[in-house]
């Protein structure tokens, strides 16, 4: 008979910790699990998921106007936020039934509780006030919004938390950040019909992404409405009539919105979990410090997904937790391959990428190739629109490998999913170069990419 309740002892039902849990309790484990929120996670219930739904609703508006080119009409056009908001939430339900389905089905014991450590291998349920022990604990509590408190007014302001539960669609929207998501929302409220402005304190939005995608959204969201403010923040943010706020900002600008949304950046949710007390090790930014199995500094702990700030994606936290598993649960050492992991920003137009950008592979080889390629796709002939496509291959010059894939254009992130397939399996731009293009597609020109972009003098 064991000395603990449980095998393994789950703080966290996100995608990472739901993995690691079912695994776990498949291959024999006795499983407890602790969330104080939703069976989901950030993703399911508050991030990837009701995201695209909001970025498909926003995209409707301009296939209606892109519609006229092609012969169509469509009269007294309407827009309903809350029927939107209704239509995902219970959307969000379904999928939130079937994780604590999955879970039960698996054998795991769920808690509807907040969880914090009270040492290596105890665990106190704050709701039902008690503890539980076990032989092992997973740390899975994911990340949270982050927002610049310094910033007198700073709570007039909603973070994407807030934002997908907003009781009426503002009409002018300031966002704060340059990041994926600031970029990803702006789009959403733009294309729903909402005024937007972009506050970023760098000098181009994107920053980690490659140069190229940097520009090419950038100048997307100018053509299509969309204010953009470089090396600015905001100072202060005051109340006004009504719903209006006043935002001022470093550049000594003013902007009046209804919605002060923050997207300055995530961190890892470990506040007040009890893991330094437990001894457990924390980076700077509160990350859980772990090695390549994730294990952490306490031989009993272990953490996965974005607490861990790796590389803060739901299908790396999914492969983290199930290596986790394998690794503890099944006796098969596995860590998680973390190179050429493809990305999407959901813009729009949405960017899809995999591997080095230029300046990366730059700095880490001799010679560096690129191919790229900027054109209107062909639907757009008779729409009259000016969105353009740029695709973009970086290429090793000594071993033809294609170390990189750029694209930013309509279908991005659906073509960039294939191509990282063959840029992780190590295709040569040879490769590309015999394949035979697939005609009429926008996506026929990775292929028939053939001369060196040579950069003006």
């Amino acid at each position: 008979m064991s000395d603990f309740d449980y095998d393994l002892f789950t703080i966290g039902a996100g995608s990472g910790g739901v993995r690691a849990s079912r695994l776990a309790a498949q291959y024999g484990a006795k499983v407890g699990v602790a969330e104080e929120y939703r069976v989901g996670g950030t993703c399911v219930i508050r991030g990837c998921v009701p995201k695209k739904f909001l970025v498909y609703a926003s995209e409707f508006g301009h296939a209606f106007d892109d519609a006229k080119g092609y012969g169509w009409s469509a009269e007294n056009i309407s827009f309903d936020w809350m029927k939107l908001i209704e239509n995902k939430d219970d959307e969000i339900d379904r999928l939130n039934g079937i994780y604590i389905r999955n879970l039960k089905n698996a054998g795991a014991d769920i808690f509807q509780s907040r969880a914090t450590l009270k040492d290596k291998h105890t665990v106190h349920l704050h709701a039902e006030n008690r503890d539980v022990t076990a032989k092992t604990i997973l740390i899975a509590t994911g990340g949270a919004p982050w927002i610049d408190e310094s910033v007198p007014g700073h709570e007039l302001g909603v973070s994407s938390n807030e934002a997908f539960h907003l009781k009426k669609l503002p009409k002018h929207v300031v966002v704060a950040g340059g990041g994926y998501i600031a970029i990803e929302f702006a789009c959403i409220f733009k294309g729903l019909g909402c005024d937007v402005c972009l506050v970023y304190r760098g000098e181009d939005i994107l920053r980690y992404f490659d140069r190229d995608i940097s520009v090419q959204v950038h100048s997307e969201l100018k053509r299509r409405g969309i204010r953009v403010i470089t090396q600015s923040v905001f100072e202060k943010i005051e109340q006004c009539e009504g719903d209006q706020k006043r935002i001022y900002l470093s550049n000594g600008a003013e902007v009046d919105a209804d919605l002060v949304f923050w997207a300055v950046g995530r961190k890892p949710a470990t506040a007040g979990l009890g893991l330094e007390e437990s001894g457990v090790e924390l980076n700077k930014n509160g990350a859980v410090v772990v090695d390549e199995y994730s294990r952490s500094s306490v031989d009993s702990i272990f953490a996965v997904g974005d607490v861990t700030d790796r590389v803060n994606l739901t299908p790396v936290a999914i492969r983290e937790g199930a290596a986790f598993a394998e690794s503890e649960f099944n006796n098969n050492p596995s860590k998680v391959d973390y190179r050429f992991i493809p990305k999407a920003v959901f813009s729009q137009p949405p960017v899809g990428t995999v591997g080095y950008a230029e300046h990366e592979a730059r700095n880490e080889y001799k010679n560096v190739d690129i191919y790229k390629t900027n054109f209107r796709p062909m639907k757009n002939m008779l729409t009259g629109s000016e969105e353009r496509v740029l695709m973009k291959l970086v290429v090793d010059a000594q071993t033809d490998r294609v170390l990189g894939c750029h694209i930013v254009g309509p279908d991005a992130p659906e073509m960039i999913q294939c191509i990282a397939i063959a840029v992780k399996a190590g295709v040569n731009k040879a490769d590309f170069d015999q394949t035979v293009a697939l005609h009429p597609t926008a996506a026929e020109e990775l292929v028939t990419m053939r001369e060196k972009y040579k950069a003006p003098i």
